[in-house]
Formats: C-alpha cells, structure tokens, sequence
C-alpha cells in the first residue's frame, strides 16, 4: 500500500465475513466496537465527517474487522501473540497506528477461558489471565508496540521501545500507568472502567438517545473525569486538563445547547493545531466491547438506536467538519 492510500478493503483477510456474521462472539464483538466508536462524532477524534492526514474512518472500520480473528482466537493462545497479531493485522490495512490501544484494553478481556457471551463481565476475571504472562508475552507485545509506531511515546525512563523488551510485561505496565491510561488498566485492573465509562454508556442509553449521541457524552463524561493521556504525552499535561475542563463544561450545558457547544470544542480541537483525545476513544471502544459481550446493549437494541443515529450526528456535526 503506498504510503498515504486509503485502506483497500480486498485487502482484508478471506473469510473474514463468515466471523463477522456471528453476532456475539469476541471478533464480531471487536469489530463493531471499533465501528461504533469510529462513527460517534467525537469531539477531535477521527469519524465520518472529519479526517486526519493519516488516518480515516474506513481505516478505523477497517482495522476493528481485521483485528477480529485475532481477538477471536485469543482464550486458545497466549496474550502477547493475539496482541502481535491484531496489531499486525491492523497495520496491513491502514497507514498508521490505528487501534494499538483498543488491542491493549480488550485483548485482555478476550482472553478469560470460558466467559461466554452474555455472561456478566468480572473485572476481576482478567486478573488471571495476565498471572499467566511469560517473557514470550513480553516481547510479542512489545513487538506488537513497535510495530503500531504509536505517537507520543518517547523514552519512559527504564524501559523503552528502541531497546530490548523487558522479561516481566506487568511491570512495563506499572511503569508506563502514570502517563498512559491503557497501561493502567493492565496494573489496576478494568473495574474502574466499568465503574466509569461503562456506566456512563449505560445511563446515556438509558435516556433514549440515539447510540452515536450517547457514545458523545460518555466520551465527553470520560474525558471530563480523567484528563487524557495521548493529549498529556504530547502536548503536555495543561492542556490535557484544559481539554478535560472544556468538556466538563459541555455536559454540564443544559438541555440540548451541549450539541453546539460539543461542535465549538470539536473546531478547537483541530485547528490551529491537532489536538486528539485519542485515549479516551480506545477506552469508549473497551467500554463498548464489554457492553455487546456481556449483553447489557443487546443486538436489536444497539441496530435500532443505530437507526436514529444520523439526525443527532447531524445535529453535532453542524459547522463542525474537518
């Protein structure tokens, strides 16, 4: 793929409709995780209506349906190599890092033996799985992060990507959590996720709003709550809690004057400069995962909210394009 094409959909593996069609599974699970996350007009975030250099919607779309049978096999194989081959996917179909942290939040949680779908999600559950991580583990992901050329990581004091990896994964982890939000998970566990976002999407479905407009304000609600950390890694941590104060302000504006106001924070956000909360969305598409695979936002459901989607992502997407 030359380097600023778009994603050519043939490239995606063969066969790969047959996994989609199974509504429930972790791949299919995956897959429209990403999708829906992908479509929310989120403020500063890649969707339909607003693009980034290198990266777009389609690439989203198209690397949530590539990482699934990856995510799909990963109960049957250790967790560093569905991660190196998620990633690997992922990479074959777009021109930069697409989902890194998606793969790292949800990997995990694919991986528990025996958690069927719609069996209530156990945070605790996840525990287990990385008590089993070996060095082979380590250095597939830490390939796997290679691989992905993530932005704004730099070098982070004992261990960096440019060296070898380390022997014990978890305490990478534990060293990256201060300024990455993903790694935290892995050191404090997914509980505070569905504590927080994941709560947060269940309430916002709970008004009767359309599914894109509630992705937005658990998005927004999120971000509120915890500054993101692709924003502090660079840009620095000001104008992270900047951002999470705009926010803040937003789903605190009443009735339905948050809309304009998410579209004057969205403006802000990708002019002058780029500014991404591109953590916060890993997080929405984890949150969103764990919700289909657990059953708690139920198929017919989630198609049907979908439907009423497209007048409330006009609404916010007014005079908010690019």
């Amino acid at each position: 793929m030359p380097p600023n094409a778009p994603p050519d959909p043939s490239s995606e593996p063969p066969g790969e409709e047959a996994l989609h069609s199974r509504p429930g599974t972790r791949g299919w699970c995956v897959a429209e995780a990403c999708r829906l996350e992908a479509t929310a007009q989120k403020p500063g975030n890649v969707h339909p209506g607003a693009s980034f250099p290198d990266l777009n919607h389609a690439e989203l779309v198209a690397a949530g349906r590539a990482i699934a049978p990856a995510i799909e096999a990963a109960p049957s194989q250790p967790l560093g190599q569905t991660i190196l081959a998620a990633v690997s996917a992922s990479r074959r179909v777009t021109r930069s890092n697409a989902n890194l942290g998606i793969i790292l939040a949800v990997a995990p949680l694919a991986s528990v033996p025996g958690a069927e779908a719609g069996r209530p999600f156990r945070p605790d559950a996840v525990a287990a799985v990385l008590a089993r991580l070996t060095p082979r583990d380590a250095a597939d992901t830490w390939e796997a992060i290679t691989l992905a050329a993530p932005g704004g990581m730099g070098r982070r004091g004992r261990w960096d990507l440019a060296e070898a990896a380390p022997d014990d994964l978890l305490a990478a982890m534990a060293a990256a959590a201060p300024h990455d939000r993903i790694a935290r998970l892995w050191t404090e566990g997914w509980g505070p996720l569905e504590e927080g976002l994941v709560a947060d999407l269940l309430t916002q479905f709970g008004t009767g709003r359309p599914l894109g407009e509630g992705i937005v304000r658990a998005f927004l609600l999120q971000l509120a709550r915890e500054p993101d950390t692709l924003i502090a890694r660079r840009h620095g941590p000001d104008v992270a809690a900047e951002v999470s104060r705009r926010a803040a302000a937003v789903v605190g504006r009443p009735g339905e004057s948050w809309r304009e106001a998410a579209a004057d924070l969205d403006r802000s956000l990708r002019h002058p400069r780029r500014i991404n909360p591109g953590t916060t969305a890993d997080l929405c598409a984890a949150a969103l995962y764990i919700l289909l695979r657990d059953g708690r936002l139920p198929i017919g459901d989630m198609r049907l909210r979908e439907a009423g989607s497209a007048t409330g992502h006009d609404r916010l997407s007014h005079n908010a394009r690019g």
